[in-house]
This record gives structure tokens, sequence and C-alpha cells, in this order.
């Protein structure tokens, strides 16, 4: 690992620049440096697998560890089934290690465009520096920025209010009335850790029904079936999702959660992946998490709810999701859609940016790891068969 000041001078002879050291920019960066072509990752932390560092503690991975390994290390067995959060963190840092991989922190990217003379990527970084490219991955984070909604009467409330980014674990809240707004994953499993962790009351507040799923049932993990069904039409994996719900998953409309009226894979295409179950289902119909309705707004202590009831818990945790933040980065290409996601994702560059990539920006039922895994390798395979013909080379 490399400080600032080791960047590579701008040469004839250009690296590719892999933006963010999480899982999807070491993975690039590793595949590429197999192919023979120097790939410098840029992490603006100080540390590889920085979003990993800040998650929550009871955190594990819902995919298997199988299928979570990058390209080039298997994850060791002692990590279990579930890999937990802080050996997540060991693996990249291990990862980074393994590989030898050109990576350099403290370095924050705030704008790429193309190089002058047309024929590369210009990014301009921390401290005024002006790095040239040959290519550029883009490997930022899905979720990178924390997005709090901007609910009227927010800035007047008096409360105790946090993002689901700054929640580590209960014991602060022990004790505490706590109301968690949002109800995909991470809302869910912090609702249920409250719970374990001693929190008086927990209340989850829902404004979209998510879809629940197990995370395994008899040993089959659903992810398996994630695998299995991601080729196939959107509808036809919605109408083969209902039934296996209903078989699988309680009907849980007496306490506020009803089934969904949209499908599965509809909803996850469209970024709101299933809530995988760890302990949610049970917590909600002992009565130990109580769903409410969504949060409308804020007044003075209180919390207004969309069915017009108000609520005064002690804290208020948000896990109302993240933005992309790339806009101040790439807004000026033309290559973002307007939901603030790139056009396009893995081996394929914009039409009108090419060399241009992204990864890691999408949320497919198939896992997230799994998948950054594969674009990895076929972006490299992208570059080198593109004629990056500028890349600098590595003795192989």
């Amino acid at each position: 690992m490399s400080d600032f000041a080791d960047l590579p001078a701008p040469s004839a002879a250009r690296p590719v620049y892999v933006i963010g050291g999480g899982p999807a920019g070491l993975a690039a960066a590793h595949a590429l440096r197999a192919r023979g072509i120097r790939a410098v990752v840029l992490e603006r932390s100080d540390r590889v697998g920085a979003s990993w560092r800040r998650h929550y503690d009871r955190l594990r991975l819902h995919t298997t560890r199988r299928l979570s390994a990058l390209p080039g290390l298997a994850m060791p067995r002692r990590f279990g089934r579930w890999v937990a959060r802080e050996d997540v963190v060991r693996y990249l840092e291990k990862y980074a290690e393994h590989h030898e991989l050109e990576t350099v922190t403290g370095v924050e990217v705030s704008r790429v465009e193309r190089s002058p003379d047309g024929t590369g990527w210009l990014l301009h970084a921390t401290g005024g520096r002006e790095l040239t490219g040959a290519a550029v991955v883009v490997a930022t984070g899905y979720n990178h920025t924390p997005l709090i909604p901007d609910w009227p009467g927010l800035k007047s409330y008096t409360g105790d209010l946090v993002h689901a980014a700054d929640y580590r674990a209960p014991g602060p809240y022990a004790g505490r009335d706590v109301l968690v707004v949002g109800a995909g994953n991470t809302g869910a499993e912090i609702a249920v850790d409250l719970v374990e962790g001693g929190a008086s009351r927990v209340r989850l507040a829902v404004r979209t029904v998510p879809h629940i799923v197990r995370r395994s049932t008899a040993g089959w993990a659903a992810q398996y079936t994630g695998v299995l069904v991601r080729r196939l039409p959107v509808g036809l994996v919605d109408r083969l999702a209902r039934p296996m719900a209903r078989l699988s998953v309680p009907d849980l409309s007496a306490h506020g959660l009803p089934r969904p009226d949209t499908g599965l894979y509809t909803r996850a295409r469209e970024g709101a992946i299933p809530v995988q179950d760890v302990g949610l289902i049970a917590a909600v119909r002992s009565g130990k998490v109580e769903v409410v309705a969504a949060v409308e707004g804020f007044e003075d202590a209180e919390v207004l709810l969309a069915d017009g009831t108000r609520v005064t818990p002690d804290a208020v945790i948000a896990a109302t999701g993240y933005s992309r933040a790339l806009e101040d980065l790439l807004g000026h290409l033309d290559v973002l859609d307007e939901r603030g996601l790139p056009v396009v994702n893995g081996p394929r560059a914009p039409r009108n940016a090419p060399g241009l990539y992204f990864t890691g920006f999408v949320t497919p039922l198939s896992g997230t790891l799994r998948e950054v895994a594969k674009d990895a390798e076929r972006i490299a395979r992208t570059i080198a068969r593109d004629g990056t013909r500028q890349v600098s080379g590595l003795p192989v």
C-alpha cells in the first residue's frame, strides 16, 4: 500500500486507474494485473474495505462464503458459511496483500474527464494532482453516501436521530424506545439487533412492504435460487416466487406486513432486493418488533406517521439508504441515468465514453460479491482486448 506521494506521474505508459478500494475495485485490479496490465487503486480512506469497516457489528454476508470469494483467493473455511463483517474486512486486507495490488490510500478523485489529447482519462484528485490513465474503472460502491429524506420538520426535531451508517451495536439503546425507519435488509436486521440487545420497544416504519425470504431452507441458500433464475424472464420469476413465498414465509398481514403486490424480481431489478430473514419474522410475530406506518415528518419531539398517528421514541435510526454520489465525479459525461446510476455496469463502457467502466452498481439476486468477481474478469478481458495499448505492462 502506498502513500499519496508515491502516485505515478502521468506518462506515455498510462496505468488503468481503479477508483475505490472495496471488493469490486480490488477484484478489478487483480484481474487487470493478472493480464499484465498495471492497475492503480485509488482509495479515499486510509485503508481498503472502508465501507465494510463502517457497517454494524452483527452484520454477516447474506451470500455463502464459497460464492462470495473474489478471483484468486478463497475465503478461509474458518469464517463459516455466513461470513461476519470483521472477517470480510480481514479478507479484503489479505486479498490486497496476497495479490500485491498497487493501492494508494488517502486519495479522493473529485472529477473524471477526457484527457486533453483524447486518448485517455484525466482524474482530478486530492491536493490538486492530475492523473492520466489509459482507462478508468469506477468502483466507488452502491452504498456510498448516507441518505436521509428531507422530511418536513426534520431540522427542528429535538429527538435523537442517526442514519443507520452510524449504528454499530445495540448497547447505547438498551432500555430505550427506538423507531427504525426503513424495512430493507439493514433496517430489518438493526430492528432485530435492538430487540436482542435489550431495547424496551422497537418499532419499524414501513413505506413499501418488502419481499421476505429465508436466507437458507434445509441447507439450500436463497442465493442459489438467485443464481439459477438470474437470466430468466422477470415475469416468470415473479410468478414462480409467489407460491414459494407462501410455502416458506408465514402471512404477516395481521402484524402490518402483508404480502407485496409487485413481483419479487420486478422489485429486485429496481434495486429493492428481498429482505433475508435473520430473525425479523419471529420478532414481528411475537410483537417484539412492531410494524408502523411510514414516517411523514417531525414536529418538536414527535414523529408523524402516514396513518396520522404520532409517536415519541427516544431515538430514531434512519435505515433510509444511500446515494451513489456520482454526479460531481461523472455527471458532466452523460453516463448516469435519472437515478444517478451508471447507464451500464460491467464490461460494457458507455457509447460516449469508451474506456470508462463501472462495477458494483447493481444489486443482483445472485449476490453482489459473486457478480463483481465475474465483472472484474470481464472488464479486464475487455480492456486487454480493446487495445488499451498505452497501459504499462507488468512482468508475468
